[in-house]
C-alpha cells in the first residue's frame, strides 16, 4: 500500500511539474536569427511587480493568488524593429508623477529615437539594453534572451517603481498589404 501511495505521489507531482513549463513557440535556430537580426516582437505572459504596495493590495482582494506574478491576457508585447520600438505593457505599481489620463499611466509608446546595445549574458543569453530618448519620461528596458527562446524584461522609468515582465520572443508581425 505504502508503494501504491508512493507511486501515485511522484506521478502526480510529475505531473504538475510538466503542466507548470511552458514552452516557447519558436524554435532554438528561429531564436538565435531573431537575436542575430535584432528585430523581434516580446510577447509577455506575466508581470512581476516589484514594490510591496501591489502584492499588498492584491492579497486583501478575495479570490486572488498568493504570488506576485499576475498572468497577462494576450495582446502585450514590445516590438522591435529597426526603425522604431513599439511598447504595448500594462504597469502595476507606484507612480510618482501619474497622468490625469488613466491610459497613460501603462507602457504605451511608439520611438523612433532610441538606442539599443546587445551583449552577451551568462549561460548562452543575449541582454538588449534599450534607452528611449524622444519620451517624456525615458525608460531604460532591458531583454533578455535566453536559447529557447523564453525571454525575461525589466523596465526601469524616473517616474514610477521598476516592473518585470517574463514571456517569449517571436517574429515580427508581417505588414498587411
Amino acid at each position: 500500500m505504502k508503494n501504491l501511495f508512493y507511486i501515485t505521489t511522484v506521478f502526480l507531482g510529475s505531473l504538475a511539474m510538466s503542466s507548470c513549463s511552458t514552452h516557447s513557440p519558436v524554435n532554438s535556430a528561429n531564436v538565435a536569427s531573431l537575436i542575430q537580426k535584432e528585430e523581434f516582437t516580446f510577447v509577455a505572459e506575466r508581470a512581476n511587480p516589484s514594490g510591496s504596495t501591489v502584492t499588498d493590495i492584491m492579497h486583501s482582494l478575495p479570490g486572488t493568488n498568493s504570488g506576485r506574478l499576475l498572468n497577462l491576457d494576450p495582446g502585450y508585447t514590445i516590438e522591435i524593429k529597426k526603425d522604431s520600438l513599439e511598447v504595448t505593457l500594462p504597469y502595476f505599481g507606484r507612480m510618482y508623477t501619474p497622468a490625469m489620463d488613466p491610459s497613460k499611466n501603462s507602457y504605451r509608446f511608439t520611438s523612433t529615437d532610441y538606442s539599443m546595445v546587445r551583449s552577451d549574458g551568462k549561460k548562452g543569453t543575449s541582454v538588449f539594453t534599450i534607452n528611449t530618448k524622444d519620451q517624456q519620461n525615458p525608460a531604460q528596458i532591458v531583454i533578455q534572451v535566453f536559447n529557447s527562446g523564453k525571454t525575461y524584461v525589466s523596465i526601469d522609468s524616473n517616474d514610477r517603481q521598476s516592473i518585470s515582465y517574463d514571456g517569449y520572443i517571436t517574429e515580427n508581425r508581417k505588414p498587411k498589404k
